[in-house]
């Protein structure tokens, strides 16, 4: 054992153990859960100490025998080296404290493994001209930033697969339902063109709010007035970060604001909650259309992927909707976490970041994870089962909504009440009681005139009344 001394006292710590004092203390006392900080998280720390350590190197505060074992360290670890060392718990307090902690002991007792010649204090020498303030958020949002591509990516497929349906169906006449109840027909060439368009515009604001978290208050230190950063730190310390990790982080405009303020985890965490709630609906749709096979709708008909019940045979249950469901239930929930987080934190700090990350980096996955099943377990083989929409569509009364043009409302309204009450199709009615002549009924009652806008057939429908 070694013997290590904080502000709190001293404590021994295993002597093959790369990480300190300030780590086990962390350990000790956030016992909320197993679950360790996540490893974007570390990954973009170690980033930040190597881009620190070239800069410092460079602004004449740091010797080049210290910068080379700190760089020599950094990319031990960035290859997945001693990732067994980054122990403390993704839910901690100390806004982050322990996190940066946890990577500078490692930094500095592996630099002095690696070099003996070389001593590092964690403080004095991997975290030059930082604090945990400006590292731990800058490194979360570039671990959202590296997530995000998959997401993206993943909204994109599935808009491409509903735009493909939407051509596949363009044709496939079906009742259109308002309030559970039926409404006039559609297609469902449009009603998954319409899907695509809903997410279409959750693919344009998760890259809005996407863009905005490149904007780093890296540089602000302690609380944004940049205090033990020299100035060419300032200047050069993202130009050096960015060229490592390719990826273009830019100093926000004014540092205090970046450091205490968290609106753009806000902003980035609604714009996966609204992709929660537009693949959730999506996804009560896709069971309610799913839903029999014999009792209920059945107009889609979904890949059968399990067994479904443990004591019916051959019961197949929409599994990847549901799961779908569950993993947007999952994230709104955690946007109430980051915004309750982002509302609490008080004065020039967010003392709750690390709730905040966790959450989001969870979220990214989750939906983009369960946007590849749905796409690749469902949607790709998704059918629609076009005999029994259309059979829907002729046994609806209501599709003599066409008819108020021209026998008025409550004429209409008679004969929907009467087909109803006597199970008929009011276009049979129509024509036994010979209400309008014939070719008139048979050109209303059409797929195209049932599910286009008057105004394109008026003149020639007119012509014909």
């Amino acid at each position: 054992m070694r013997i290590e001394e904080d502000c709190i006292g001293k404590l021994p710590i295993d002597e093959q153990a790369l990480y300190g004092i300030h780590t086990v203390r962390a350990v000790r006392n956030f016992p909320i859960s197993h679950e360790p900080l996540d490893p974007l998280i570390i990954q973009s720390l170690i980033q930040i100490k190597k881009a620190a350590a070239e800069t410092n190197y460079a602004a004449g505060t740091l010797t080049v025998a210290k910068q080379q074992a700190i760089v020599a360290a950094c990319n031990q670890l960035l290859i997945g080296r001693h990732a067994d060392s980054f122990i403390v718990p993704a839910i901690q307090g100390g806004a982050g404290t322990s996190a940066n902690m946890n990577v500078n002991e490692v930094v500095a007792n592996l630099a002095h493994r690696l070099n003996p010649a070389v001593t590092l204090q964690p403080n004095d020498d991997v975290n030059q001209s930082q604090s945990t303030n400006d590292t731990f958020p800058t490194a979360g949002k570039m671990a959202l930033l590296q997530q995000l591509p998959g997401l993206l990516g993943a909204v994109d497929q599935l808009v491409q697969v509903l735009l493909v349906q939407a051509k596949t169906y363009q044709a496939a006449i079906k009742v259109g339902r308002t309030q559970l109840q039926d409404a006039v027909p559609t297609t469902y060439g449009r009603t998954f063109q319409a899907y695509a368009h809903l997410f279409k515009r959750d693919l344009a604001r998760l890259q809005a709010a996407g863009n905005h978290l490149n904007t780093v208050n890296l540089g602000g230190t302690a609380i944004g007035t940049g205090i033990n950063a020299t100035r060419y730190y300032q200047q050069h310390i993202l130009t050096i970060l960015n060229r490592n990790t390719k990826l273009t982080l830019q100093a926000a405009p004014d540092l205090i604001d970046a450091t205490q303020n968290c609106d753009l985890f806000v902003e980035f965490s609604g714009a996966m909650k609204t992709l929660a709630v537009n693949l959730s609906k999506f996804s009560n749709d896709l069971r309610l259309l799913s839903s029999g096979p014999q009792a209920g709708l059945a107009e889609l008909n979904l890949p059968a992927k399990q067994a479904g019940s443990s004591i019916m045979p051959g019961k197949v249950n929409p599994v990847i909707p549901e799961v779908v469901n569950q993993v947007c239930f999952e994230v709104i929930g955690n946007d109430v976490t980051v915004t309750m987080a982002a509302e609490a934190g008080q004065l020039e700090l967010n003392a709750f970041e690390p709730i905040m990350l966790r959450d989001l980096l969870a979220n990214e996955r989750y939906l983009q994870q369960a946007m590849h099943t749905l796409v690749k377990n469902c949607l790709r083989d998704l059918t629609v089962n076009t005999t029994a929409c259309a059979t829907a569509v002729e046994q609806s009364a209501i599709t003599a909504t066409v008819l108020t043009p021209y026998l008025g409302y409550m004429t209409t309204m008679k004969l929907i009440k009467r087909a109803v009450g006597q199970h008929q199709s009011v276009k049979k009615i129509l024509l036994q009681e010979q209400l309008l002549p014939a070719t008139l009924i048979e050109t209303l009652f059409s797929p195209a005139n049932l599910t286009q806008p008057r105004a394109t057939k008026a003149t020639s429908i007119q012509n014909q009344a």
